[in-house]
């Protein structure tokens, strides 16, 4: 089966090279490797006086601006440029641990042909905290397992966890289902997965098939990540009003109290207490964005462009 990348970028640096590095060595390769470039003059800056046409001539690059980019709408246009039976969705900063992930993937997605998606396991790198490393373990645990209808009551709105950090599809199915929102602030991915699920489709976690992604937020950052988070959940109740989200937060905030008291630095639970306290006030703002005037809106929003389009 065929099989292409597809990378949205912006202001590309040092770990985009290390991904198509990485892609280059894989045992099995992508025939196409596609990338949407937010603003050509940052892309070219960056790769100005490299070898990058000749080194990765499976790559292509279409160029947009960034009042057109949108993570559903980007993304799917992408996918319709593929001719590929399966494709994966990466971000610019995720690196392959090891030269078998898109092979580990396949195999995750082909195990069941009732399954539409498969996701892989992220992985905290040396620069981390360590906050962020438990709770990326919390969220990509070590056990890879297949979700779909019949995990809604154990799992609730894990059931639609996905990433497109690192997530390889079935092109067939993306079209039967009509592919990502065309316009969405965040969370195109679970969008899809929930989707899926809810026609009879399942999502598999590969936790063999890993990335090095990680971030180290400052809290006024978590804060304009959540209100976006918010306002993706805000705007499709059909998902996220029938399986909340918020308690599954409460057990990882518990789970990572526990873990800090548990190693002997009890004292960062002052920092975690500010970063989730920023998150849940974004979040909480996000989801009631309709009540806040439009000023107010753009301040909280990581994704300015997004509301371009609507004020």
């Amino acid at each position: 089966m065929k099989i292409d990348v597809i990378i949205p970028t912006y202001r590309p640096g040092k770990k985009f090279l290390e991904l198509m590095k990485r892609l280059s060595g894989q045992s099995v390769k992508a025939d196409r490797i596609i990338i949407m470039n937010t603003e050509e003059k940052y892309f070219d800056g960056f790769l100005h006086g490299t070898d990058f046409a000749r080194r990765y001539p499976e790559a292509e690059v279409h160029h947009l601006s960034k009042r057109e980019f949108d993570h559903g709408g980007t993304r799917d246009l992408a996918a319709a440029k593929s001719s590929a039976d399966l494709f994966v969705c990466m971000t610019d900063d995720a690196v392959p641990a090891d030269d078998f992930l898109i092979e580990r993937l396949r195999d995750a997605l082909c195990q069941d042909k009732d399954i539409a998606v498969a996701y892989a396991r992220q992985l905290t790198d040396e620069s981390s905290g360590e906050i962020e490393r438990y709770t990326r373990a919390f969220n990509y645990p070590e056990e890879s397992r297949v979700k779909g209808q019949e995990q809604l009551s154990e799992l609730g709105i894990k059931t639609y966890f996905c990433s497109n950090v690192c997530a390889m599809y079935r092109k067939d199915v993306f079209r039967s289902l009509g592919g990502f929102e065309k316009h969405t602030i965040f969370n195109e991915d679970m969008i899809y997965a929930a989707k899926a699920v809810k026609a009879g489709w399942k999502i598999a976690y590969a936790a063999d098939a890993c990335v090095y992604h990680s971030h180290s937020y400052k809290v006024k950052e978590q804060f304009r990540r959540n209100f976006d988070n918010g306002v993706s959940q805000a705007q499709h109740p059909e998902i996220f009003s029938v399986v909340s989200s918020e308690s599954e937060g409460m057990r990882m905030v518990k789970k990572t109290v526990a873990h800090l008291c548990g190693i002997g630095k009890p004292w960062m639970v002052l920092r975690l207490v500010a970063d989730c306290g920023a998150r849940y006030l974004g979040f909480f703002l996000g989801k009631h964005y309709r009540s806040l005037p439009a000023g107010m809106v753009l301040r909280c929003s990581m994704n300015r462009d997004f509301w371009k389009k609507r004020y």
